[in-house]
């Protein structure tokens, strides 16, 4: 009984985790350019943005949209919320793209030169893969807890 109440409080928290994230991205969309900047998204979304060119927002808002759906794919998972299509295959989707990002993002700014790298800084890789590395890990606790009830 105990495992389920934590898998339970763990799937909450890790679509709570995707919902903050989700509010962080519409933020930098109302703040604009210097909160492109701050966030890490790099000069050239940053320039875009001062132009108000539609790409950044599009691009923002779309990450935003799917963390959204992440946040969802979490609490339906929990329980807060009806059973959603392809909940296990989806789940462990979710999971396995945020491991992979936080993986990815601390080895790629060493080993490679590719201009979408080192537009962003060492840091944001760093700080944003340590991230997505605990959301997937939460992700990751909270299914394998759950499964056999999801």
């Amino acid at each position: 009984m105990e495992t389920y109440f934590v898998s339970f409080e763990l799937l909450i928290v890790a679509g709570s985790l995707s919902f903050l994230a989700a509010a962080l991205h519409v933020g930098v969309v109302i703040g604009g350019p210097g909160w492109y900047r701050f966030f890490g998204a790099g000069e050239a979304m940053a320039l875009m943005a001062e132009k108000r060119s539609l790409r950044p927002t599009v691009i923002t808002l779309g990450i935003a949209s799917v963390l959204i759906i992440w946040g969802c794919y979490a609490w339906s998972g929990a329980g807060l919320l009806p059973s959603m299509p392809f909940l296990k295959l989806t789940l462990c989707a979710i999971t396995t793209i945020y491991l992979l990002r936080g993986l990815g993002g601390l080895i790629a700014p060493f080993i490679t030169n590719h201009p979408q790298i080192k537009q962003n800084s060492t840091a944001f890789w760093l700080w944003s893969s340590v991230i997505c590395l605990v959301f997937g890990s939460i992700h990751l606790v909270g299914v394998v807890l759950k499964w056999s009830i999801l």
